[in-house]
C-alpha cells in the first residue's frame, strides 16, 4: 500500500486575527501550505509558522494566491499572465527567506482557493503559475488536482508534480470539485470524511455527489485547517488511516 501525505492550509490569519490552529495542526500533518500573504498571512505569521513546522520535521510548502485578503483568496479574478507570475514567484521568495531562517526550505508550491479551481482548466492561468514557480526555483514540486492543465503544464515544463485528494470536498463524476457556493460542495460530517479519507487512501476513489465512483489517484490528502473542528478531524483522520495500515508520509 503505498504510503500518504497529509497537508493542511496553515498561517491563515492577519495581524490579531487567525483563523487556524497552527501548533495543534502541526502536530499532525507531515506538510504545511502556508499562506505567503495575498489571501491570508503576513510576515510575522510565515515566519512563526515556518518556525513551528521546522520544529517539528514537518514540509513547508508556499500556498500561493490571487491578491485577495478581503475574499480570502476564493473570488474569482482575472489577474494578467506577466503579473500572475511574478506575483506567484514573489510569494515563494517571501516565504523562502522564513523558511531559511528556521533552518528549513520551501519544499514544495500549491495554489489557494480561486487560483487552485482556476487552473484546473485554465491553460493560460495555469502556464503563468508554472512559470511563476519556474522564476522562484525550477526544482519545486507543485501539488493540484489529477488531471488538472496546471500539472500537466508544470510536468511539461520539468517540474515535479504531486496529486491531492480532499476527503471533505464533494466530487464532480469528471473528479473535479463541486463549488463551495453549491450545497453540499463542502462535507461537513466527520465520520463521512473520515471514511472518505480511508477510501482515498487505500483505494484511490471516491463517491461522487451523483453517487458514482470516481477514480482519485493522490499521493497527498488535504485537511482544511479553517473548518470548525480541524484539529480534532485531522487527528480522527490520521488515526484512521494509521490503525487500517495506511502510512503517512510526506512527499518530499
Amino acid at each position: 500500500m503505498s504510503p500518504i501525505d497529509l497537508n493542511a492550509d496553515l498561517g491563515e490569519g492577519f495581524g490579531r486575527w487567525r483563523l487556524t490552529d497552527d501548533e495543534q495542526l502541526l502536530s499532525v500533518v507531515t506538510s504545511a501550505n502556508v499562506a505567503c500573504g495575498f489571501h491570508a498571512g503576513d510576515a510575522v505569521t510565515m515566519r512563526r509558522v515556518c518556525e513551528l513546522a521546522a520544529e517539528r520535521g514537518v514540509r513547508i510548502g508556499a500556498q500561493v494566491s490571487y491578491r485577495d485578503l478581503a475574499g480570502f483568496g476564493r473570488r474569482a479574478m482575472d489577474v494578467p499572465p506577466d503579473e500572475l507570475t511574478a506575483e506567484v514567484a514573489y510569494q515563494i521568495g517571501a516565504l523562502e527567506v522564513f523558511a531559511r531562517a528556521a533552518g528549513a526550505r520551501v519544499a514544495y508550491v500549491k495554489p489557494h482557493g480561486a487560483l487552485y479551481n482556476r487552473v484546473v482548466h485554465d491553460e493560460e492561468q495555469a502556464a503563468a503559475v508554472v512559470d511563476g514557480v519556474l522564476l522562484a526555483d525550477a526544482g519545486l514540486p507543485v501539488l493540484g488536482l489529477p488531471s488538472s492543465r496546471f500539472l500537466k503544464l508544470a510536468e511539461r515544463a520539468g517540474l515535479p508534480t504531486v496529486t491531492e485528494a480532499f476527503a471533505d470536498r464533494a466530487y464532480t463524476p469528471e473528479g473535479t470539485l463541486v463549488p463551495r457556493t453549491r450545497e453540499g460542495g463542502v462535507i461537513t460530517d466527520t465520520e463521512e470524511v473520515v471514511e472518505r479519507s480511508l477510501g482515498l487512501a487505500r483505494f484511490g476513489t471516491v463517491t461522487s455527489h451523483t453517487g458514482e465512483r470516481v477514480p482519485v489517484r493522490a499521493r497527498s490528502l488535504c485537511l482544511h485547517g479553517d473548518t470548525p473542528g480541524a484539529v480534532e478531524l485531522a487527528r480522527r483522520v490520521r488515526a484512521r488511516l494509521e490503525s487500517s495500515g495506511v502510512h503517512v508520509e510526506a512527499f518530499v
